[in-house]
């Protein structure tokens, strides 16, 4: 019987050609996804976020006169931009946190009476 004795490894020209290098591997060996794994990506985005961030101000570093609502004074132009980008943001997550907690309000009324949640 052929099937007793030890096989040897596959060789490259033996593995079908639509497998890719990850199928090859078997699941138990596939490393998996990681919290560390994660957060060291994260930490290399940021990074990388705040270098860009580090050129903008230096590139943009001459001074301003804003004006608004009558009050004017004189900031550096990568300030009042950076201010204008987080005012921009910190509005679109008020505006994105409504819209969720009006969405959760309705699922918990729905569980509450048994109905479908109605189509947007």
């Amino acid at each position: 019987m052929t099937d007793d004795l030890p096989r040897e490894p596959a060789t490259p020209d033996q593995i079908p050609a639509e497998q890719t290098p990850a199928e090859q591997i078997p699941a138990e060996q596939t490393p998996r996804a990681t919290n560390a794994g994660r957060l060291w990506i994260a930490l290399a985005v940021a990074t990388v976020l705040l270098a860009l961030l580090i050129i903008f101000i230096a590139e943009n570093s001459r001074s301003v006169t804003i004006s608004f609502l009558g009050a004017s004074g004189h900031i550096s132009l990568a300030l009042a931009l950076l201010i204008a980008a987080v005012v921009g943001a910190a509005v679109t997550l008020l505006a994105g946190t409504a819209r969720i907690l009006q969405l959760r309000l309705e699922v918990r009324r729905n569980r509450r009476t048994g109905r479908e949640p109605s189509q947007h």
